[in-house]
């Protein structure tokens, strides 16, 4: 095992990283993609699977300031911040000065003057992690901005696939569900179009619209016909709270319609991977056989997202002389 000495010269920030903040994966390169994923691996393995801490950060500060709830986005990156050493501030906007009428940047100056080096902030308005990276000097890392991004979502799916692919440039992967209002829906894409994956959208019409060909992708509307040449299915969830009107006749009609389970499973190829961002609805976009069985990586895709958020906030903080200022 290598002592904390040994990691520190060993896993340093490279100077071909140049960013601040991680708002998206739209104008991140195939490279720096790829950097994030290497050292995703270089940290798990470090951190022996997360069994062990490091003090790669120690002194920095990491804030949380979620505006919307979450389980896995907040928690891990709770954890993978102090696993390299980092302490963290936990807001939530219930309970806080939000509710006193305190608005978005004033909080958020208030916690970053509390000394913290990096926010990492959900919101329900798309552009508010780029409008804090305007307002403040600390770093911001976008933990998902209503339907709009939700960069280290789309790079621990990707980081999963690569774990059991060992490259994505020609493989088939499906987005299944509701596109229209999923901003990691729209992170894969980015991500993994950019390192040479087939990208299909797939849902009703009523979620799924013909513009998202003008971003490279395949528009389909029928699960089993494109199934077949499926090597990655990640199903999504229906985003009821974001839609104005109900987008299909019932939930009956759409599982019927495109809920992945055992009839479908045996359609498919041996190999093809299950994935899920979370939560997940049993009964709905996928049976809990098919969420518990030998194809579903969804529990590998949380556990990667401790090592993705890790590798971000290293490749943020991690470079020696570091200041918020």
């Amino acid at each position: 095992m290598l002592t904390s000495d040994q990691v520190k010269e060993e896993i340093q920030v490279p100077d071909s990283w140049q960013h601040r903040h991680l708002l998206g994966l739209e104008h991140l390169t195939a490279q720096e993609i790829e950097l994030i994923l290497d050292y995703a691996d270089k940290l798990q393995e470090a951190t022996h699977q997360g069994r062990r801490k490091l003090d790669l950060l120690k002194g920095r500060t990491v804030a949380n300031l979620f505006f919307e709830n979450s389980t896995r986005t907040r928690n891990s990156f709770s954890l993978a911040a102090k696993r390299l050493g980092a302490d963290t501030v936990e807001f939530s906007s219930s309970g806080s000065s939000v509710a006193k009428g305190e608005t978005l940047i004033d909080t958020a100056k208030t916690i970053e003057a509390m000394l913290v080096d990096a926010v990492v902030v959900r919101h329900s308005s798309p552009g508010t992690p780029h409008l804090l990276s305007r307002s403040l000097n600390c770093s911001v890392i976008n933990a998902g901005d209503g339907p709009h991004e939700h960069p280290t979502q789309g790079l621990l799916d990707i980081l999963t696939i690569r774990r059991r692919r060992g490259s994505l440039r020609g493989l088939t992967v499906a987005l299944v569900g509701d596109i229209a209002h999923s901003r990691t829906a729209r992170s894969n894409i980015w991500g993994l179009l950019k390192l040479g994956a087939h990208v299909i959208v797939c849902g009703p019409a009523t979620l799924v619209s013909k513009n998202w060909e003008k971003l490279g992708v395949e528009v389909a509307y029928d699960l089993d016909k494109i199934l077949p040449r499926c090597d990655v299915l990640n199903l999504l969830r229906i985003q009821f709270e974001r839609q104005a009107i109900r987008p299909f006749p019932s939930v009956h009609e759409y599982t019927l319609l495109y809920a992945m389970n055992q009839e479908r499973l045996r359609r498919s190829k041996p190999e093809i991977l299950i994935m899920a961002p979370g939560p997940i609805n049993r009964g709905v976009e996928l049976t809990p056989e098919v969420a518990d069985g030998p194809q579903s990586v969804i529990l590998d895709q949380v556990t990667n997202g401790i090592a993705i958020r890790m590798a971000v906030l290293f490749l943020l903080l991690g470079r020696a002389g570091h200041a918020s200022s």
